[in-house]
């Protein structure tokens, strides 16, 4: 074959089968003569690994390709997807792909968010490339939206909902006025979470989305352990209650913001106004704003996660790796050139609603809005009710601060003898 001439056929090596796997398979087996003129090339199946070769399988994963050697699936392929679970073995597997001058398409976040760099330095030195539009969030294209369509401009801020299952229990508190456990437990039984949610509920998922997303928006190395991260399991359906009341919904959020000081990541629960495009995300969805400085704000949406989403996502990139291929053309490697210094998210301004109890008498109001203005927080809103222990239901709304000054805030105001409680701090974003 002359250098000029294209490749007859592109062997696809498949890691795991489960059911993003299996989809993947259907994909490529049912609709090969489209995939054909889209790539210019032909995709075969040339082996899937798996753990064991006793799993009953659907009908269409082909039993001839099944093999427990993944390394020997690796080194007979010219693109190997990965679909594995957890760092290992899927960083050995895909490092031995790329020293080999293989391209990877990965939907694997936790190996891209704590090994990428060193994952995209052995790439870039061998000639083969990484592509992951279905690790942060399934077959929303934000990935490829901010690698490619925002190349030219300046990204400012990603502000997203990452986590299918968080979506969907918040949503369901707000819906129903339900408890986090009740709602947790029916997420499981419908299929949403797992029978261990830690990774979901814990935020851990959202803050490698975050790393991964921050990397690319902003030309700098981001891992997951640059991103300060608080999930969802102190929510209750009181702070589901004031939020409504104040005008607004409580959404897990992955936030990566530049300033003049660095780059901010972050993930945690937030308060979102009811006219932000994130509070109209519903059930498992997920949606990524962007503010770019040409371009504004950028909202990619659709469903974060599940076998169909994840697999379109997966063809997505194997059908981009394909058309380099046959071109001959280079890969697009990490750009890291800006090296922004990830700094502590708690520098940075941010509103904070608060809520706490206090004894009902003259004077209380006056003694805590001096504690604020001592530490330079002011208030924006406040508002009171009646606890049935008769005491005084405040929840208040500051103007921007960093959390240094409302942490010192907080902890003076507990120490007043009027301050009952302080029942919950949350962070609001969106404006």
């Amino acid at each position: 074959m002359s250098e000029s001439e294209p490749p007859a056929r592109l062997r696809v090596g498949l890691l795991g089968c489960g059911t993003v796997g299996t989809e993947v398979v259907r994909l490529l087996l049912t609709h090969r003569a489209e995939l054909t003129q889209r790539a210019g090339v032909e995709l075969e199946l040339s082996g899937i690994a798996v753990r064991s070769l006793d799993v009953e399988r659907d009908p269409i994963v082909p039993t001839s390709l099944l093999t427990t050697d993944a390394e020997a699936v690796v080194d007979g392929a010219d693109v190997v997807v990965e679909l594995l679970a957890g760092v290992e073995p899927a960083r050995q597997l895909l490092a031995r792909a790329v020293a080999a001058g293989t391209t990877v398409v990965s939907a694997n976040k936790a190996v891209l968010a704590t090994e990428g760099p060193e994952l995209y330095e052995a790439a870039e030195t061998h000639g083969a490339g990484v592509f992951f539009e279905a690790a942060v969030a399934g077959a929303v294209p934000v990935v490829r939206g901010i690698r490619e369509s925002l190349a030219g401009d300046r990204v400012t801020r990603v502000l997203g909902i990452v986590n299918g299952t968080t979506n969907f229990i918040l949503d369901e508190m707000t819906r129903e006025g339900s408890d986090f456990a009740s709602v947790l437990e029916r997420a499981q039984a419908l299929g949403y979470a797992e029978a261990d949610p830690t990774a979901d509920v814990g935020g851990h998922d959202a803050a490698a989305k975050a790393a991964i997303l921050a990397s690319l928006a902003f030309h700098s190395r981001v891992r997951i352990g640059d991103v300060p991260t608080a999930g969802i399991t102190a929510i209750t359906a009181s702070d589901i209650e004031a939020a409504t009341e104040m005008g607004y919904v409580i959404k897990l959020l992955a936030i990566a913001e530049a300033s003049s000081d660095g780059l901010a990541v972050r993930v945690h629960p937030a308060l979102v106004p009811l006219d932000h495009p994130l509070a109209g995300v519903h059930g498992a969805y997920n949606a990524v704003v962007v503010d770019a400085e040409a371009a504004g704000t950028l909202m990619f949406y659709g469903a974060g996660a599940g076998g169909q989403p994840t697999a379109s996502a997966v063809l997505g990139d194997l059908v981009s790796a394909a058309r380099l291929h046959v071109s001959g053309a280079r890969p697009p490697a990490e750009s890291r050139y800006a090296a922004l210094t990830v700094v502590d998210p708690a520098s940075v301004r941010t509103r904070y609603l608060i809520r706490l109890d206090a004894a009902d008498r003259a004077g209380v109001l006056a003694e805590i809005a001096q504690v604020f203005a001592a530490h330079d927080v002011s208030l924006e809103t406040l508002r009171q009710g009646a606890t049935e222990e008769g005491a005084a239901s405040l929840v208040l709304v500051t103007h921007g601060q960093t959390e240094a000054a409302l942490s010192a805030a907080v902890a003076e105001l507990a120490e007043l003898e009027p301050v009952h409680r302080v029942t919950s701090i949350l962070r609001v974003e969106g404006h």
